[in-house]
């Protein structure tokens, strides 16, 4: 399988003496000069009163010394996402809140490439449940429309898409994206070894959806309770969605993320584990070249004791970019190039 690869690197965003409990949910984008972005979610505890976001710059290759990006005095924060509305200007979402149920999506900006934000606000005045994209990157569809991958806690889990078609500033929710409940499967209970917030077992559903925008429609893959990831599409820019279907892809009750490229290759990073709250190893990426129905296996990215979850990908310049949690202690960061070779997988 390494022949397929031209480059194949991975390295931690920060190093081993700054490592933290407990580091989590990374987002990454890159800079039109090709440095990059990465921001997470660090504190004493998931859903601790002292978790921040937290956020670096690499320039040539080198991470910056860590910083805070975004605190609220004992509430804590969230699922950081990054979004590059135009060349100079970043929006950062987060969450905000000590119940996953009733929190905020909050924004902050950046005109200077992630060297300084603004002050926090409100995507969406009088939220509660969490609005925008709640941990996975929105999209920007080939008309200028943003979608950003949502879902909600309160109650059943269910996902949705908001809408915005001015740029990032307001927005509207779409049709919502929910599995019948008496398709629900019991729910096990082997996640004594996962570091999260109790209140996170309370679900059942699909969460966290990743978006792409593929032939002539627009495709979501969801986190589930039931042991596989789930898929669903729209024919009107996210509008309307299919009933949710289970992919032939396991999952054990985690993030997962997907990409398409230039030429409609789809790159899937997830835990292959079919069991609801199961561990979080091996962190495996695959690929689709049919808009997700069916999937290959292309490498295991990291495996072995700890957790290795959360991931972010983008694609960017015939390349493909990863981060996610290493160990709840870093964030890995993988940067992928392919062969273009017949019958190969490429960019």
């Amino acid at each position: 399988m390494d022949s397929i690869f031209i480059k194949k690197e991975r390295s931690n965003v920060f190093h081993s003496d700054l490592e933290q409990e407990s580091c989590h949910a990374s987002s990454l984008i890159r800079l039109d000069n090709g440095d990059f972005v990465c921001v997470w979610f660090q504190g004493s505890a998931e859903g601790a009163e002292d978790v921040k976001i937290w956020g670096t710059v690499r320039k040539n290759g080198i991470w910056n010394t860590p910083e805070v990006i975004a605190e609220h005095k004992n509430i804590p924060c969230w699922n950081p996402v990054l979004f590059k509305v135009a060349p100079d200007r970043i929006m950062l979402f987060y969450k905000c809140g000590k119940e996953i149920a009733t929190w905020k999506t909050m924004y902050k900006i950046s005109d200077d490439s992630g060297e300084t934000w603004s002050g926090s606000g409100e995507l969406v005045e009088g939220d509660s449940g969490g609005r925008g994209p709640v941990r996975n990157q929105p999209i920007r569809l080939k008309s200028g429309r943003i979608l950003a991958p949502g879902s909600l806690e309160n109650g059943p889990w269910r996902s949705f898409a908001d809408i915005s078609d001015d740029d990032g500033i307001t927005w509207r929710k779409s049709e919502e994206v929910q599995i019948d409940l008496p398709k629900l499967q019991k729910l096990n209970e082997n996640y004594k070894e996962i570091p999260v917030s109790e209140q996170s077992y309370r679900g059942r559903g699909i969460i966290q959806p990743a978006l792409w925008e593929g032939k002539g429609s627009v495709h979501m893959l969801m986190r589930s309770s039931e042991g596989w990831i789930y898929h669903s599409k729209s024919e009107d820019e996210g509008e309307t969605w299919s009933d949710p279907e289970p992919t032939d892809i396991p999952n054990n009750n985690s993030g997962i993320d997907a990409v398409c490229t230039s030429d409609g290759t789809v790159y899937l990073v997830c835990n292959p584990v079919g069991e609801s709250w199961g561990k979080r190893t091996p962190i495996s990426l695959y690929c689709s070249e049919d808009d997700g129905i069916h999937w290959e296996h292309i490498m295991i990215l990291d495996e072995g004791e700890g957790e290795f979850s959360y991931p972010c990908i983008i694609y960017d310049n015939g390349s493909v970019f990863i981060t996610y949690t290493w160990k709840r202690k870093n964030i890995a960061f993988w940067e992928i190039e392919f062969k273009c070779e017949d019958n190969q997988k490429h960019l």
